[in-house]
């Protein structure tokens, strides 16, 4: 039986859910790397060049910058050592492979970090098929403009990536952006002496093909060729965009050249080096295996995580589109205008409600003559029993009952046991009926089918910021809720806060359940379960105190959900069963499931991934997806305040609800499942009562 102590709650997954969302954050980051270095050009003018030596600036295009005293390399005359960029391309790289292959050519492929973790298989390719890898920074980084910290990290994440995708470590290394030796200048120099420390070689270009300005073969086959019998080394490109007319012009250039007596070769081939790749060691190979699997994971994560936001966009606008037909059906239906000639009990459980219970009280004896109120103390230690008595010394149709503390659902199951009229009206006591919401419940019971109405809870402290975030939740998704709920007649909770029942009802199904934390939804259930129909009132408006801090407010939505986790489950069997119990079962619960429990556990992640999303080449797209998301999650509001004839200036704080508000409801649906999925049990959470309503 639940009762009300202070028994040290469940632990907190928090750092579950942290750690899954850091995770998550993580490899999004890894995968905005990754999927950013796309080998763009630099156009930054160059800077003075005086401490560049003369003999690098107007040597060839492989400088040795390890000693005091630097040494370049050429090519040898009548040799061509081809050099391509910004790869491994999944597309272009195997054409241009091929492209070598068909002609006999060998090559040197300037791989990123990024793209060779991304597509391991074809660095493998590369190496088998006789050509040789160098380092291009991982991420396509300016070497000369980044600091000392960040140039490291670019070229020993590369090598820990080719290490761990071909056993191998490149003494080459082409700097992004770089040009021919006589272009370099202070800055450039001085990121080529730190790779030298490093034990690094710089290989820069002797000509430029341009072909990444896309300006057709016969233009790529004119830069490409060198001018007399030098040799030189060439640039090209297989990554960072389109590179059909590169294919194109290999396959026109080595011919050409070759009947003209120039061969062909990889840089070291070229230039007559040695050494220039080394064997891995085994540490290195692991080091680089796991960064190419966290590559590998933050690509499915990404792709996962897109694949999400549009599943949860979809559901957004399903779940428009629903509340938008019954929501118009629902207006439209006919209920009946006369309530019943029949006396009514409102029962009111109370647990230390001093600051509202009077207010309670007055509200439910205004609403008639014929009305009775029971208040079931539940064991309180604030007075609150002293207060009531002292009301029902002056009205003898209040009604005070003490009972040892035993939970509000054993409170509620007194106050019926002493309740002597058929209709009941079950209430919180922080809560304020409005004037005519006892005979708009009441008038739905003219139906023999009706057993219980749900009535139209608000919120009454809505003067801060939480609470107007609260009121806007109420409005739109509660209340818009419930029309979709009486259309479809699988009602799946009637508030505590306020609702009405046929006694006889509840007593048949065996009174309100304490066997779980969400009683109302659980009571709910049981009686569509038994044959009965629940309805919705959106004219009985009650006003509830809600929670005033984030505090009290994650106590109580935690409990609200993991409370509707336990009923959910306990009336699972709903789902195979006949009339209003298959009702709930195989549309309450289904609706319930999705846009309750689903869509709250996928919303946190789709925000994460278009956050990052906007780094990566698909911004636009995720952008959108996400916005569109949000739209659809915003439209029903002003539907909502419309119908319940409410003011709409508080759908100014919408916003903030999104981006704030929103997020915390998702982490209470989080913690809520992870709770139930680990079999602890939460216990109830007594908030504490301000007196807020209060005219």
């Amino acid at each position: 039986m639940t009762r009300h102590r202070r028994p040290s709650p469940p632990k907190a997954h928090w750092l579950l859910l942290s750690a899954i969302l850091a995770v998550v954050a993580g490899l999004l980051a890894l995968d905005a790397v990754v999927t950013g270095a796309d080998g763009g050009e630099d156009t930054s003018p160059p800077g003075p060049a005086t401490t560049v030596p003369a003999q690098v600036r107007g040597g060839g295009a492989v400088i040795d910058p390890r000693s005091a005293s630097p040494v370049t390399a050429r090519a040898r005359d009548h040799a061509i050592a081809l050099t391509f960029d910004d790869g491994p391309d999944p597309v272009w790289t195997p054409r241009i492979l091929d492209a070598l292959d068909r002609n006999g050519a060998k090559a040197t492929f300037f791989v990123t970090g990024a793209r060779a973790a991304q597509y391991p298989d074809l660095v493998r390719e590369i190496l088998a098929r006789g050509h040789e890898i160098g380092n291009h920074t991982a991420s396509h980084t300016d070497l000369s403009t980044a600091s000392g910290f960040r140039a490291d990290l670019e070229i020993r994440t590369t090598d820990l990536v080719l290490a761990g995708t071909a056993g191998v470590i490149p003494a080459l290394v082409r700097p992004p952006y770089s040009s021919t030796p006589d272009g370099l200048d202070d800055r450039d120099w001085a990121a080529a002496q730190r790779l030298g420390a490093d034990g690094k070689l710089v290989v820069l270009s002797d000509v430029d093909s341009q072909d990444w300005r896309r300006p057709g073969a016969d233009a790529i086959v004119a830069n490409a060729t060198p001018a007399g019998n030098a040799g030189a080394v060439v640039l090209m490109h297989d990554g960072g965009g389109d590179r059909a007319q590169t294919v194109e012009a290999l396959d026109r250039l080595i011919p050409e050249l070759r009947s003209r007596g120039w061969t062909f070769g990889t840089v070291s081939e070229s230039v007559g080096l040695a050494g220039t790749q080394a064997t891995a060691p085994v540490r290195a190979r692991v080091g680089g295996w796991l960064l190419v699997f966290a590559v590998g994971a933050a690509e499915f994560t990404a792709g996962a995580l897109f694949v999400l936001t549009v599943v949860a966009t979809v559901l957004a606008l399903l779940r428009t589109v629903l509340l938008g037909v019954t929501t118009s059906l629902h207006v439209r239906r006919r209920r009946p205008r006369e309530a019943p000639d029949q006396p009514v009990t409102v029962i009111i459980p109370a647990y230390n409600e001093r600051e509202g219970i009077e207010w309670a009280v007055r509200s439910a004896l205004a609403a008639g003559p014929r009305v009775q109120v029971i208040v079931v103390d539940d064991g309180s230690t604030d007075g609150t029993d002293v207060l009531v008595e002292r009301i029902a010394r002056r009205r003898p149709s209040v009604r005070l009952i003490r009972q040892a503390n035993a939970g509000k659902a054993a409170a509620l199951n007194t106050g019926l046991a002493a309740a002597r009229t058929e209709l009941v009206v079950l209430m919180d006591g922080d809560t304020v009926l409005e004037p005519g919401s006892v005979p708009a419940l009441v008038r739905n019971f003219a139906d023999p089918a009706v057993a219980a109405v749900s009535g139209n809870a608000k919120v009454g402290n809505r003067g801060r910021l939480l609470g107007r975030w609260q009121h806007i939740e109420y409005v739109c998704g509660f209340n818009l809720d419930r029309r979709l709920y009486d259309v479809l007649e699988c009602m799946p909770t009637v508030p505590g806060a306020v609702g009405a029942f046929r006694r006889s009802a509840v007593l048949r199904v065996g009174g309100v359940p304490t066997d779980t934390l969400a009683e109302d939804t659980d009571l709910t259930m049981a009686l569509e379960r038994g044959g009965w129909r629940v309805v919705y009132e959106e004219e009985a408006r009650a006003l509830t105190e809600a929670p005033a801090t984030l505090a009290e407010l994650w106590k109580q939505r935690y409990r609200w959900c993991y409370g509707t986790l336990q009923s959910v489950w306990k009336h699972r069997h709903a789902v195979a069963e006949r009339g209003s119990a298959g009702r709930l079962g195989r549309r309450g619960l289904p609706y319930l499931l999705l846009f309750q429990v689903l869509l709250p556990i996928v919303a946190p992640l789709v925000d994460v991934a278009a956050v990052f999303g906007l780094f990566t080449g698909e911004r636009w797209l995720v952008l959108g997806a996400w916005l569109a998301f949000l739209a659809l999650q915003a439209i029903p509001a002003v539907v909502a305040f419309r119908l319940d004839r409410e003011p709409l200036r508080p759908l100014l704080a919408l916003p903030w609800q999104q981006f704030v508000y929103r997020q915390l409801m998702y982490l209470v649906v989080l913690q809520s499942l992870s709770t139930a999925l680990a079999g602890a049990r939460l216990p109830w959470h007594k908030l504490p009562r301000r007196g807020l309503l209060k005219p």
